[in-house]
């Protein structure tokens, strides 16, 4: 079985940052999914679940309304790993374009007064939210974000070097 491409990345180096981590194309359009890091796997605590919920209701609900981007948005969720965010749009631009609209919508959350949608009707588990938490990893990251500005490293993917074997299989699938 073929590895996915989000496995290739050498989670043992990756730091936070805004990554291209795929572009499909559709036909003669394309979409693609961008990485979101807030933490370093395996070396962070993880985001708290209910921070991150909330973080992806906040997030989710600016990036849809932001004039410039919300016709582009085609998805922004949580991965499964709960170090960051996976935000999907249409077309296929640099990560680098990304950096003003994802540091307003983490700045965004810090005046936030209330989850958008946590409530039954709107949400399958309305209880785990924590906006408090929310505000502080989306504070943590903004300051990062900040403070990396001119880091090309937060932009740029490490990639794990996989051997080849003779027959031109990479060693995992040999």
């Amino acid at each position: 079985m073929e590895m996915i491409q989000s496995f290739s990345i050498d989670h043992t180096r990756i730091i936070p940052g805004i990554f291209t981590s795929r572009v499909d194309k559709l036909g003669e359009y394309s979409v693609t999914t961008y990485d979101v890091r807030l933490k370093r796997p395996n070396r962070e605590p993880a985001i708290d679940v209910a921070a991150m919920h909330s973080l992806e209701h906040i997030i989710a609900t600016y990036l849809r309304n932001d004039p410039k981007w919300k016709d582009e948005v085609v998805y922004w969720g949580p991965m499964g790993c709960l170090t960051g965010f996976y935000l999907i749009l249409k077309g296929n631009r640099p990560p680098e374009e990304l950096y003003d609209i994802i540091l307003k919508a983490f700045k965004f959350v810090g005046g936030a007064t209330e989850v958008p949608g946590a409530t039954p009707v709107n949400c399958g588990y309305y209880h785990m939210h924590n906006l408090e938490m929310a505000k502080l990893y989306a504070k943590e990251f903004v300051d990062y974000l900040i403070s990396n500005a001119d880091n090309r490293d937060i932009f740029e993917y490490p990639k794990t070097k996989r051997i080849v074997t003779e027959d031109g299989k990479n060693f995992y699938d040999s």
